[in-house]
Order: structure tokens, then C-alpha cells, then sequence
């Protein structure tokens, strides 16, 4: 967890190294993800070669290109799933001082919109 105002693209080498193994089929679990989907934010050379050396192929839109990369199909859903987050008052702004207890709400919040999702399938 880092402070409000750093730049994402600072994370996404750290954030690749603590995804978990995937569970799946059998055998050894796989350790990275195949591929990477981001926004223009984070097109930089220095990060596509770098994730292009842990074996995963960066699907990064160019900056300066039109809007029909077909990214938004994907991001689209990160978005509304931020905007439930913001729905939780307390998650809205953030006034606690110590990570544990944020990533506690962070995990009900979850389990609140997991609940939500499946009583609305069901």
C-alpha cells in the first residue's frame, strides 16, 4: 500500500511480483499471469521490456492512438468494480491511519459485493 499521491505506474513491477499462484488445472500452478492489460498510463518502454523478461506479454495501450485498442471492454469492468468500492462510506476517503485496518474494509467490502453479486444471479 502506498501513499494517495504516487504515480501508479511506480507499482506495477511490485504488484506483478506478489500476484499469487494460480490454482487451475493440475500440475504446478502457474506463477504470472500470461498477459497484462493496462491504460496509456503506463506506456513506457522500461516496462514493457520488463515484463516482457518474466514471460508476460504487455497489452498496453500507445499513447497517441485512437480509442479502438478494445482495452475499455476490459477496463470498463475494473472501473464499475472501483465504483462499487466507493459506494462502502467508509472506503470513500480514506481516514485511517494504519493499513491493517484499511485492508480489513477493503476485505468486507469485498465480501459485501461478492454476497451482493451472487443474491442477484441467484
Amino acid at each position: 500500500m502506498t501513499g494517495g499521491n504516487r504515480n501508479d505506474v511506480t507499482q506495477l513491477l511490485p504488484l506483478i511480483d506478489k500476484v499469487p499462484p494460480v490454482r487451475g488445472r493440475r500440475g504446478r500452478p502457474r506463477q504470472r499471469p500470461d498477459e497484462v492489460f493496462a491504460d496509456r498510463a503506463y506506456d513506457y518502454d522500461k516496462y514493457r521490456r520488463a515484463l516482457r523478461a518474466k514471460g508476460i506479454r504487455p497489452r498496453i495501450a500507445r499513447r497517441g492512438t485512437p480509442h479502438g485498442s478494445g482495452l475499455g471492454v476490459y477496463r470498463w469492468v475494473i472501473e464499475r468494480t472501483i465504483a462499487w468500492y466507493h459506494g462502502m462510506k467508509r472506503l470513500r476517503i480514506r481516514r485511517e491511519r494504519r493499513d491493517d485496518i484499511h485492508e480489513a474494509f477493503l476485505s468486507l467490502a469485498t465480501c459485501i459485493i461478492t454476497y451482493r453479486h451472487v443474491v442477484r444471479l441467484c
